[in-house]
């Protein structure tokens, strides 16, 4: 493939990321706009707590993506933007249910407050290394990142599974397999692009483990 990772230099690519950081910047914007919308109405009715911490783990998602910082190296290519796409559209998605659960919204609670929790771990050690597209924004090593390569997306999954084990429906379970499968994807993808840096590629040699130690 002719094209991979593009190296940003302010006279070459200037114009191109400016464009590409704000349409994600406003795509971002707008699912969590959209999820909050449905989340809301659902506290309202249900005084459910499980979706408002679903809610304030994909928040970080948005505030971070305003504040983040220019990436050094940007991963441009196609099946990248749309594993990207993929796996973020997904929670947006979700629809609150009040049929079938598999716990007590109370239980989920607690789950999805631990995955929250480590969400918040993972991205004060991030801070404005956070970045959407798979992209170089500097290679971070501390905190949860001495345990695995991916907390912050350990924590996204462990929300979706308890918002999930509270509001299961097929629709629910169809969108959060085929996102969470697609995150997955996507932390491969970014390693794909940081592993030029030679201080990630000594990282990921001390820190063996993705996202569960001593399995994957």
């Amino acid at each position: 493939m002719e094209h991979t990772l593009q190296t940003l230099t302010p006279a070459a690519t200037a114009g191109d990321s400016r464009l590409g950081d704000h349409l994600s910047r406003v795509v971002v914007a707008g699912l969590f706009v959209a999820l909050a919308v449905r989340i809301g109405a659902d506290f309202i009715e249900t005084m459910h707590v499980t979706g408002l911490l679903l809610l304030a783990s994909e928040a970080l998602v948005a505030v971070l993506t305003l504040a983040r910082r220019r990436a050094v190296q940007v991963d441009r290519r196609w099946d990248a933007r749309l594993v990207t796409v993929l796996s973020i559209a997904g929670p947006p998605l979700l629809r609150p249910s009040v049929g079938l659960a598999l716990m007590p919204d109370a239980q989920a609670a607690v789950i999805a407050a631990c995955g929250l929790a480590v969400i918040v771990a993972g991205k004060i050690s991030l801070g404005r290394s956070f970045g959407v597209v798979p992209a170089n924004r500097g290679v971070v090593c501390d905190g949860l990142y001495r345990v695995v390569r991916h907390p912050i997306y350990v924590g996204y999954l462990v929300t979706h599974v308890a918002f999930m084990l509270s509001h299961l429906s097929w629709w629910n379970v169809g969108v959060l397999l085929a996102s969470d499968v697609m995150l997955v994807v996507r932390a491969s993808y970014e390693e794909r692009t940081l592993v030029a840096d030679p201080r990630y590629a000594a990282y990921r040699s001390r820190v063996r483990w993705r996202l569960l130690p001593g399995v994957y």
